[in-house]
């Protein structure tokens, strides 16, 4: 069998796409910004919708105006979620629109972002919304409820869990970390400030720290946005991505340290972009395989032959560590990962 990888890498060959043993991206169509979470026997990714705009934007910015009569903003077309699952990291299953605009009142424009948890029978999706540059604005990470991974997703509180720009963060790019002692942590920040909250029990309400702060600004050296947290044999790798988003030298650093406090003194660069391969290499999140040291990141990245900023493709390759637990380099690759078993 042979595979058309520049139409893959292009996101516009679907048929090929469905046959392919493993290729990168993984599948098609522009999508950024990639959430991976192990559910079961699946892997599911969750990603922001990353469309261009096109010659027909003011046709669905008029249209989307009449529907929903709210202004739509310059971010007319990312409009919903959609999510994919596979069972073995190569075959990949499409579940179209599982939040969509119309179903979040508040945000009138641009979902973006996207992170997962599942507690219970009930799965908890969070999301960046409204892109707001001031308090005075309503926006922000908002969080929807669902009974299913694949959705649908409905708004869970109506109105955005965190609204308000603290300690100099942009509200977005949120990551939801469970620790061992079963609290929950989301990390989350633009504008080159990462802050950190727990979430209550409820991951619907944001609570206090021991000191009564509810915010804390955990930013290391050179972050810009996209947090992650893992932790691996008792210690806490924090992950961000620097460099600008629109351009080629987005990438990803890491720190690593003894609480999901820090302080995160940053280590290097684990992922960036490659001349033979493709640059704009962030925003990721990671997997482990369960029951195994088997790590995969997840990202996007731009093609060399592409330029414009949302001309970006979901991406998967492994993860490894060294013998004294730091982070190797990610060798970015067309192949993509092996088909695997979860068990």
């Amino acid at each position: 069998m042979t595979t058309n990888l520049k139409s893959i890498a292009l996101g516009i060959s679907v048929a090929t796409a469905l046959a392919a043993s493993a290729v990168n991206p993984v599948f098609p169509g522009w999508y950024a910004d990639p959430e991976g979470i192990v559910f079961g026997k699946e892997v599911w990714i969750y990603p922001t919708l990353s469309r261009l705009y096109g010659d027909d934007v003011e046709k669905y910015k008029a249209d989307l105006e009449r529907k929903f009569d709210r202004n739509i903003g310059e971010f007319v077309l990312q409009t919903h979620f959609d999510a994919f699952s596979s069972p073995d990291l190569v075959n990949w299953t499409k579940h179209p629109e599982i939040l969509h605009i119309r179903d979040v009142p508040w945000v009138k424009y641009a979902l973006w972002a996207p992170a997962i948890v599942k507690k219970g029978d009930k799965y908890y999706l969070y999301f960046g919304g409204n892109d707001i540059k001031n308090n005075d604005e309503v926006g922000g990470i908002g969080v929807a409820v669902a009974d299913r991974p694949e959705g649908p997703f409905k708004d869970a509180i109506g109105k955005p869990l965190i609204g308000e720009i603290v300690n100099g963060a942009q509200p977005i790019d949120q990551y939801v970390f469970l620790d061992d002692d079963g609290q929950y942590y989301m990390y989350y920040g633009g504008w080159g400030h990462c802050n950190v909250v727990k979430l209550n029990d409820d991951l619907v309400s944001v609570g206090k720290f021991d000191d009564g702060d509810t915010y804390k600004e955990v930013t290391p050296k050179d972050y810009v946005e996209g947090p992650f947290m893992l932790k691996r044999n008792g210690r806490y790798y924090f992950m961000w991505s620097e460099g600008g988003w629109t351009g080629p030298n987005y990438r990803v650093a890491y720190a690593i340290a003894d609480s999901p406090l820090g302080p995160f003194e940053r280590i290097g660069t684990i992922l960036q972009q490659d001349p033979e391969i493709a640059t704009g290499a962030g925003h990721h999140s990671v997997i482990q395989i369960p029951g195994t040291e088997d790590f995969y990141i997840v990202y996007h990245r731009r093609p060399l032959d592409r330029t414009h900023h949302n001309e970006r493709a979901t991406c998967i390759d492994k993860l490894e560590f060294d013998k004294d637990g730091f982070i190797k380099p990610v060798k970015m690759t067309f192949t993509g990962p092996e088909a695997i078993t979860i068990k």
